[in-house]
C-alpha cells in the first residue's frame, strides 16, 4: 500500500479524533467530515483514501467510543501506524475494519506529507527517502477481520 502519511504526535485522544460534538451522528460518511478537525480542520478535504495517519504513543486514548475510528474509516485511511494505541481503542478500530500497525520509531523515520509504502505481508514501511521500519505484523485472523471489513461482515461471512 503506498500513501501519504499525516503525521501527528503523542496522546491522541477519541475526542481528537472526532470531536464529542459530533457524536450525535452514526453515519461513517458524516462522522469523516469531522476526522481529526481539532488539530487539523483542513485534514478531510487533504487527506485521500489510501492516505495514513502516522502517530507517536497512546493514539486512541479517552473515551472507548467507537465513532473516532468509524470517522478514520469513513475518511479513507488505510491505516493508522503508531508508537502505540490505547487498547479500547485498538478493539474498537479493528472491528470497525481499521487496520492499526504499532511501529516504535515510526515518528523519527517519516514526515508530514511524505509518501510512504506499506508492506503488511513483510511487515515493512518504506519512507521516500527509501529508510525502512518493521512493523509488527498483524496475526492471520485479525488480518482476515479487516479484510472482510471489520467484525461484524467477517462474522455474517462464516456461516
Amino acid at each position: 500500500m503506498k500513501g501519504t502519511a499525516w503525521k501527528f504526535g503523542n496522546d491522541i485522544d477519541t475526542d481528537i479524533i472526532l470531536p464529542g460534538r459530533y457524536l450525535i451522528y452514526t453515519d461513517e460518511e458524516r462522522l469523516s467530515q469531522h476526522c481529526m478537525e481539532g488539530l487539523d480542520a483542513e485534514f478531510n478535504e487533504k487527506c485521500k483514501k489510501g492516505d495514513f495517519i502516522v502517530a507517536g504513543r497512546n493514539f486512541g486514548c479517552g473515551s472507548s467510543r467507537e465513532h473516532a475510528p468509524i470517522a478514520l474509516n469513513g475518511v479513507g485511511i488505510s491505516a493508522v501506524i503508531a508508537e502505540s494505541f490505547a487498547r479500547i481503542f485498538y478493539r474498537n478500530a479493528t472491528n470497525v475494519g481499521v487496520p492499526l500497525l504499532e511501529a516504535p520509531g515510526i515518528t523519527q523515520l517519516v514526515n508530514d506529507g511524505e509518501e510512504i509504502d506499506v508492506d503488511m505481508g513483510k511487515g515493512i514501511i518504506t519512507s521516500a527517502n527509501g529508510e525502512s521500519i518493521n512493523f509488527k505484523k498483524l496475526p492471520p485472523f485479525m488480518l482476515e477481520i479487516l479484510e472482510q471489513g471489520g467484525l461484524i461482515e467477517y462474522l455474517k461471512n462464516k456461516k
